[in-house]
């Protein structure tokens, strides 16, 4: 029984957590690793365009809501969702027909991009706060859990009770079948082929006839609504509030380095790895070990590395560790 409780304890404050948020920052992450890949430079605006399509999700959320539209135990958010990508993806068009297509004409170097990008944040930082304001803004709705941890403590005999956000599961269900498109678009479709071979070689992929404008057009719509669902699913899980965003950059940026930029699969399992690597080093171990040690060992603290406040300093020590020794990642991205 021991070993039970320890289980789901882990599987409570470890487990489902790691696994619901390294989806999200791998769909974050697969947005940072497309444009680094096909319009090689690294965007700093993504996290806070993540927080412009949640922002304009929540907007909408909030007037299906006044007006009793909802979709029963699911949260109203999924069907303001498609506006939200939609307002994204006329944002990040116009950002670059507006902004980045005269560096790109001008045959700027990536360094020029990123610090124009880092302008674009800001502006987009200061245009989602003025709107929606700086507070927390809560907008999940329906049924809160699956499984309630009182009902599960009464089904299964144990003293932990395992406790299932149905925010969690909407996450890993969307992440898994939003992976699961992009992969089919860029493999099977003919225009996702186009942007691999631009991405590999841009000058063969000109000589191939492939236009360019087209490829940089579908890479932000995918990028739009990749960091658009990521954004709304961090705040239906979490919560929203536009300075989080920002600081969701290091963690998105680390997952893409650390599985390869500019490979997808790499973004993907680099968003894992940061995610169970945050979890695990702030979890606080001492529920966990009273279930498996004996009496005689049972720790008297907390048995918690760091604190929590100090999570994204997990993140920024395992990017500096992979810059240094294994730059192109786990799954050979390009370096940086």
């Amino acid at each position: 029984m021991d070993l039970l409780n320890a289980i789901v304890a882990l599987s409570n404050f470890v487990l489902i957590p790691a696994i619901a948020y390294g989806s999200q920052l791998a769909l974050g992450a697969l947005g940072v690793t497309l444009i680094y890949g096909i319009l090689r430079f690294s965007n700093f605006a993504h996290g806070d365009t993540m927080a412009f399509g949640a922002m304009v999700t929540i907007l909408f959320t909030w007037w299906f809501q006044s007006m009793g539209i909802h979709l029963g135990p699911l949260p109203t958010a999924l069907l303001a969702l498609p506006f939200g990508i939609a307002a994204t993806m006329l944002l990040l068009l116009g950002t670059d027909r507006l902004v980045y297509r005269f560096y790109r004409e001008k045959k700027a170097a990536p360094v020029i991009l990123v610090i124009v990008s880092m302008g674009v944040m800001f502006i987009m930082n200061g245009l989602v706060r003025f709107i929606i304001g700086p507070e927390d803004q809560k907008f999940a709705d329906g049924a809160r859990f699956i499984i309630k941890a009182r009902e599960f403590k009464a089904w299964s005999g144990l003293s932990e009770g395992l406790a299932f956000k149905t925010s969690q599961a909407i996450t890993i269900v969307t992440a898994v079948v939003v992976v699961a498109l992009l992969f089919w678009f860029l493999n099977k479709t003919r225009t996702g082929k186009s942007m691999r071979a631009f991405s590999d070689n841009e000058d063969l992929a000109l000589l191939s006839g492939i236009n360019p404008e087209k490829v940089v057009t579908y890479t932000w719509l995918i990028v739009a609504a990749l960091a658009t669902i990521a954004g709304v699913l961090y705040g239906l899980d979490k919560s929203f509030k536009p300075f989080t965003y920002f600081q969701l950059l290091l963690p998105i940026f680390a997952s893409a380095i650390v599985g390869g930029l500019g490979n997808p699969l790499g973004a993907i399992a680099g968003g894992f790895v940061i995610a169970f690597s945050e979890v695990t080093i702030t979890y606080a171990w001492r529920k966990v070990l009273l279930y498996l040690l004996p009496d005689n060992l049972e720790p008297s603290g907390l048995v918690q590395l760091l604190s929590t406040d100090y999570k994204f300093a997990v993140s920024f020590a395992i990017l500096i560790i992979v810059l240094l020794f294994k730059p192109t990642g786990l799954f050979k991205g390009k370096s940086i």
